[in-house]
């Protein structure tokens, strides 16, 4: 099918949407696309792996916008969800993009806001719902939603829905809209629990893969440096900063507290302009951060994971990753913030001795290996601080404990040491006392 596929025109797509594709320039769809919309056009139930990245917000949104065609009625006809609002924004703007010459009515619920507007939007008609799970349920509880009518139904980044825990709220909502529906999937790997997902309400589906599951790019070159703590990480992420072609840097931490202390870091240094986002940030902030970095007006914007998959920025130059992900898959959404739209990228890993382990998860989920590079001679290596390297030792026996549950641990066996140590000396001590 993907063959007779070589220009937008090819889907029989409405003249509106061909002309709002041709003012923004897009000239041949993305291989997802080629396979995905004439299957969803079709009626198919359809479940979409491919890398982020590669078009595959609209090889669903463009179906959707062609089977409403224009507002009829109250109540919505569609719903796409998503597991964040960040995710959430970036489906509405691909929205709102295709539906330029369109007479269609859509909205989006998320936390982190009121329900009042949200509400307000609802009320006054919408063909298109977008939500996060969550936020859905705590409308339509309120009796404000009337799912009756809705025909397609879409979960986007399936896998990172089942890594956030949605899967009680995703059931809730299969439970209140018809059964009789078109379903469609979309994930960027194909693990076994959004198989299992899958399973339960995808009927018959027809499975587009474009690339083999959870691989990365060809346009993202890969780095790996052993970095053995925190603060010589800061010393290269500052050196690297300081160079030319670090013009528009995403850098992603595994904490709250890390993104912070980094983006105090660079702030101070004068290495900016640069924001930070995670879920501490209030909506408006985060929205904001994103459109600065999208705009330009950003040079590096810290994020955590939560905001990973709702960075749509086609000309990210690199992607950090400060600290290494320990949930494998999102390794892959990270680096694919970058080397989008078939322009070149570069995703630098840093990891100390306990995240090098992680490193060869995540080598066996993409079925590559990531070169390993040595850090520049400039970069001061400091000592790494007893609590940290505690902290590393305690990481690497939580590691080889999950590989082998026997397993007792290094960690564990230099306490009892060191306690069997203490026991002797209070003991020696005891004794002399009584002698006394």
């Amino acid at each position: 099918m993907s063959k007779e596929i070589e220009s937008f025109e090819d889907f029989k797509l409405n003249r509106q949407i061909i002309n709002a594709i041709e003012e923004l320039g897009f000239q041949e769809p993305t291989p997802i696309q080629k396979e995905a919309i004439p299957l969803v056009l079709s009626g198919h139930d359809v479940m979409g792996i491919a890398q982020t990245g590669t078009g595959k917000t609209a090889a669903f949104v463009l179906p959707i916008l062609m089977k409403i065609k224009y507002a009829q009625g109250n109540d919505p006809r569609a719903l796409i969800l998503a597991p964040t609002r960040e995710l959430i924004l970036q489906i509405e703007e691909n929205i709102n993009m295709f539906s330029t010459y369109l007479d269609i009515r859509y909205t989006s619920l998320y936390g982190g806001v009121g329900p009042k507007t949200q509400i307000e939007s609802i009320q006054k008609g919408v063909d298109i719902v977008l939500a996060t799970p969550g936020r859905f349920m705590d409308i339509y509880l309120k009796g404000e939603l009337n799912t009756k009518l809705i025909k397609t139904l879409v979960l986007d980044e399936a896998d990172k829905m089942m890594d956030m825990g949605f899967m009680p709220q995703i059931r809730k909502i299969l439970e209140v809209i018809p059964v009789k529906r078109q379903n469609l999937l979309f994930s960027a790997t194909m693990a076994e629990r959004v198989l299992k997902l899958s399973e339960e309400f995808l009927e018959f589906p027809e499975i587009v893969e474009v690339a083999p599951q959870a691989t990365t790019t060809d346009t993202i070159e890969q780095q790996l440096y052993q970095v053995p703590n925190m603060r010589t990480k800061i010393n290269f992420l500052e050196y690297l900063l300081k160079q030319e072609e670090f013009n528009r840097v995403l850098v992603f931490t595994r904490t709250k507290s890390t993104a912070d202390n980094v983006f105090k870091y660079l702030d101070r240094k004068g290495l900016g302009p640069v924001r930070v986002i995670h879920s501490n940030k209030g909506q408006n902030s985060r929205i904001n951060a994103i459109n600065e970095f999208k705009e330009g007006e950003l040079k590096v914007l810290v994020s955590t994971d939560v905001s990973a998959r709702g960075i749509d920025v086609s000309m990210v130059s690199h992607v950090i990753n400060f600290d290494v992900p320990i949930i494998y898959e999102d390794y892959v959404h990270r680096i694919g913030r970058t080397g989008r739209a078939k322009n070149e990228g570069v995703a630098l890993t840093f990891a100390n001795k306990a995240e090098m382990l992680h490193i060869g998860k995540i080598q066996e989920l993409i079925r590559a290996e990531i070169p390993l590079k040595a850090l520049p001679d400039v970069i001061e290596i400091t000592e790494t601080p007893r609590q940290e390297r505690i902290d590393i030792e305690m990481d690497i026996d939580a590691f080889k404990r999950r590989e082998n549950p026997d397993f007792k641990g290094a960690f564990h066996e230099k306490k009892k040491r060191f306690g069997d140590k203490s026991k002797k000396k209070t003991n020696a001590r005891k004794r002399k006392t009584r002698r006394k």
